[in-house]
């Protein structure tokens, strides 16, 4: 199974006051696969609430192909860059540092049902 720019359709676009950010996805087995490009200066927090903690609840497992972004968990925070291969526990929230791309598995369900409060809140927002 593969999947590039050009197979995978587009499943969220949407205006930041930092500029586009675009996810395209696909199902693999049990696996959500993501492509991500997100701006610089993009904070995921407020995607999140409702969620429990305001934050997301999902797992991911994936590799930063450029940029640079911080990882915020309630008791530390972490940061990865281009070439980091990565895992984020649940819990978590992000920050893009620098106009950010990224490949992210992450489980099924799970993803959906994070993917479904954050919809909610885009909607929402101003």
């Amino acid at each position: 199974m593969r999947g590039s720019e050009r197979d995978l359709p587009v499943a969220g676009e949407f205006a930041t006051p930092q500029g586009p950010a675009v996810s395209r996805q696909g199902a693999w087995g049990e696996m959500n696969i993501v492509l991500e490009r997100a701006p610089g200066g993009l904070d995921t927090a407020p995607y999140f609430r409702g969620l429990p903690d305001d934050r997301c609840q999902c797992p991911h497992w994936g590799y930063v192909v450029r940029g640079r972004l911080r990882v915020r968990y309630a008791d530390r925070e972490e940061v990865l860059v281009a070439g980091d291969a990565y895992y984020l526990a649940p819990g978590h929230t992000t920050y893009t540092e620098e106009a950010t791309e990224l490949v992210e598995f992450s489980p099924l369900g799970a993803y959906q049902r994070t993917m479904a409060a954050v919809a909610r809140n885009v909607a929402a927002a101003p």
